[in-house]
């Protein structure tokens, strides 16, 4: 009699189409898991929820704004962590990253008062990529020379990038004793991004899509994102190659820590003018989740950083309306992110029902 056995199989070249149906049927998977949540323990109506938070996110011209402003970072810095993890390079240090090319824009906002706009925002721009350059190459120089673990090292930078920028705020705060720089330049508005064609954002919009059509061509077509790509599979086959590894470590970790030095220069110019150490908020570890959730493809993290987004500007307004705190939000983002992570494996892999005939020695 025959028997019947699963394994799993490594799935190649799947559709496109059959991919995005497995995330979306994930999504919706989830939002049902999070209805029967809600009716559990609010008994509130899980649609009136999910509308209170799109109506949160997007519910008037100047949310939709400030969520794509949101949006648009935590997709840059993802953007950012793609060459080192496609190096694998676990580059756990893009908050720090962050927070460095922050305290670079806010320091040539504070002291280049005397400069042209002009001219102090491409400086702003630059010196923050290279504030986040150097704040990677660190780890990524002891990595190469001493094979270093780069995780926890550029666990360790985020600590320290935050004590320095805490050293930047008691420099800088005002008044005196506040612990709070406050807004910078408020009446010149020297080194914050300009409005154009009548938004706040378009430069934050113009640099993000920039940057990440640069980095796809780049790890796509040219010698050096195939370095990246070898040297990720195996530092041996990569040496054998004639690749100097050590350069492309060092040169592809200044490569991510400059966009995400960059990603800094986005909140303090082109949002917040100010700083503080929280400025992160955590998204050098989301960007994280967001990378690998989208396979490093540049239209999947634009939409799941939309997503993720949408849900944190949406707890606030659930909160005002259900009397619900930030944690039922993240309770949801949280099924959401283990959903979408689940479904990346029927993606990858398929299960084989496989027909197995006893034979004569097992008879």
């Amino acid at each position: 009699m025959p028997n019947f056995s699963l394994r799993l199989k490594k799935r190649d070249n799947v559709p496109l189409w059959e991919a995005l149906l497995h995330r979306v049927i994930a999504i919706l998977i989830s939002l049902i898991v999070c209805g029967i949540i809600i009716i559990a323990i609010t008994k509130l109506n899980p649609f009136q929820v999910y509308g209170e938070i799109v109506k949160g996110a997007l519910g008037s011209k100047t949310r939709f704004w400030v969520t794509i402003r949101d949006m648009l970072v935590l997709m840059l810095v993802a953007v950012g962590l793609v060459p080192a993890f496609k190096m694998r390079f676990w580059n756990i240090g893009a908050e720090g990253q962050i927070l460095m090319g922050a305290l670079a824009s806010a320091a040539l906002m504070i002291y280049g008062t005397k400069i042209p706009q002009p001219i102090l925002l491409p400086m702003i721009i630059v010196g923050s990529c290279v504030a986040g350059m150097i704040w990677g190459v660190i780890p990524a120089f002891f990595k190469a020379k001493f094979n270093t673990n780069e995780t926890l090292f550029t666990l360790m930078m985020n600590y320290i990038a935050m004590q320095i920028i805490t050293f930047g705020v008691v420099l800088w705060e005002v008044p005196k004793g506040s612990n709070s720089v406050g807004i910078i330049n408020p009446q010149t508005n020297l080194g914050w991004f300009p409005i154009m064609f009548g938004q706040k954002y378009i430069l934050n919009i113009i640099l993000v899509v920039v940057v990440t059509v640069l980095v796809t061509l780049y790890i796509k077509y040219t010698k050096h994102g195939y370095e990246v790509s070898v040297v990720g599979e195996s530092w041996d086959t990569a040496r054998y190659s004639g690749i100097n590894v050590k350069t492309v470590i060092i040169r592809t970790m200044a490569l991510s820590g400059a966009i995400c030095g960059l990603a800094g220069c986005l909140v303090v110019s082109g949002a917040s003018h100010t700083i503080s150490s929280t400025l992160a908020g955590g998204r050098g570890f989301t960007a994280i989740i967001v990378t690998w959730m989208a396979n490093f493809n540049s239209f999947g993290m634009a939409a799941i950083s939309f997503i993720l987004t949408i849900m944190e500007k949406g707890a606030g307004q659930i909160a005002s309306k259900f009397g619900l705190n930030q944690n039922m939000s993240d309770i949801m983002t949280g099924i959401m992110i283990f959903f979408l992570i689940g479904s990346e494996f029927f993606v990858k892999y398929k299960v084989v029902f496989q027909k197995e005939s006893k034979t004569q020695e097992d008879k």
